[in-house]
């Protein structure tokens, strides 16, 4: 499953190891694990029973028929979601941010992939080339999912998807996070206002709508800063769920998550996962990205991505899935 296009070249830098996982995208997956072990049976159950609301398994020909509860060598699709009253009026919710996470037991070792929204990409079903945010927009998490898997040539297990309204009611369910905002700037809100958030350059507490109106602006920088903005949110949002103390604020947390987040993994899969991804100093997390360089198609921007580049990518993750040796 490749895709023939012609290849650029970027200059952008070389990819880097990381000891942490950094993206918003599964924070609450994390902050429902710190619930459960501060506070025991009860939001432990509370937990699962809002697991089992956001179980929606999704029929698809490339899913494996497998049940396993143990997540070993497999792969999970991170979806977030622009799901604005505008974007649900015009029934073409986009995805806002992608991320492929390939685990493999043997290493003890995750790689994450992130893959911009603007990708030049084809759309299987639909058979077009355009951004593989309107992936989602044409045919939901299905689509979305064999559109990943025919770009990378590798198979997707699982998904994790998760609107705006997750990372709002998260942290207003925490009273708020702490961030260093390194400029002043102005960005719309969950409902599409222009201007309706302005933020002051410096340290501040931020609520649900202004961190997610300084995670979400593409204006000001690059795609890059928006991810390390991103990863900046998730390392506050994590120091604030472990110091918290009441127990009101986890439900409120766990309520948010139920009522935005859909997925096929099961209950006792993710609580498999979790137990994967806290291994601790042992497990070694690699952060990967695509190289592409920006691209005016009839006007309309895209990002190209480099073939060779992508070719490598490929393979990196295939010898992952597969347990094979990985560079390190």
């Amino acid at each position: 499953m490749s895709i023939n296009r012609q290849g650029y070249k970027n200059t952008h830098k070389k990819k880097k190891k990381r000891k942490r996982i950094l993206l918003w995208l599964i924070m609450p997956i994390l902050l429902l694990i710190i619930g459960a072990t501060a506070y025991g049976g009860f939001l432990y159950n509370k937990a699962e029973s809002v697991m089992n609301k956001s179980y929606k398994p999704i029929e698809r020909d490339t899913k494996k028929a497998n049940t396993n509860v143990k997540l070993e060598n497999t792969s999970i699709l991170f979806i977030g979601v622009d799901d604005s009253e505008k974007r649900k009026s015009s029934g073409s919710s986009r995805s806002d941010a992608l991320m492929l996470a390939t685990f493999n037991k043997e290493d003890k070792s995750i790689k994450l992939l992130s893959i911009p929204r603007d990708s030049y990409v084809h759309i299987p079903e639909k058979d077009i080339y355009t951004k593989i945010t309107h992936a989602h927009a044409y045919g939901g998490v299905k689509l979305t999912l064999e559109t990943v898997e025919e770009l990378l040539d590798v198979p997707v297990d699982y998904y994790v998807k998760m609107n705006f309204n997750a990372f709002i009611d998260v942290i207003n369910a925490l009273d708020g996070v702490k961030v260093d905002v390194p400029f002043t700037f102005s960005e719309q809100d969950s409902k599409d206002h222009a201007k309706a958030i302005t933020l002051q350059k410096g340290v501040q507490e931020l609520n649900g709508e202004e961190a997610l109106a300084f995670a979400r602006t593409r204006k000001i920088d690059s795609d890059i800063q928006r991810g390390m903005r991103q990863q900046q949110i998730v390392k506050a949002i994590l120091a604030k769920g472990a110091s918290i103390k009441s127990i009101t604020n986890y439900t409120d947390v766990m309520e948010a998550v139920g009522k935005n987040m859909s997925t096929d993994l099961t209950f006792d899969q993710m609580k498999s996962f979790l137990s994967y991804i806290q291994a601790g100093s042992g497990l070694n997390v690699e952060s990967l990205s695509l190289k592409g360089e920006d691209s005016y198609i009839n006007r309309i921007y895209y990002y190209k991505l480099d073939d060779a580049a992508l070719e490598e990518t490929k393979t990196k993750l295939k010898n992952h899935l597969n347990g094979k040796a990985t560079d390190k």
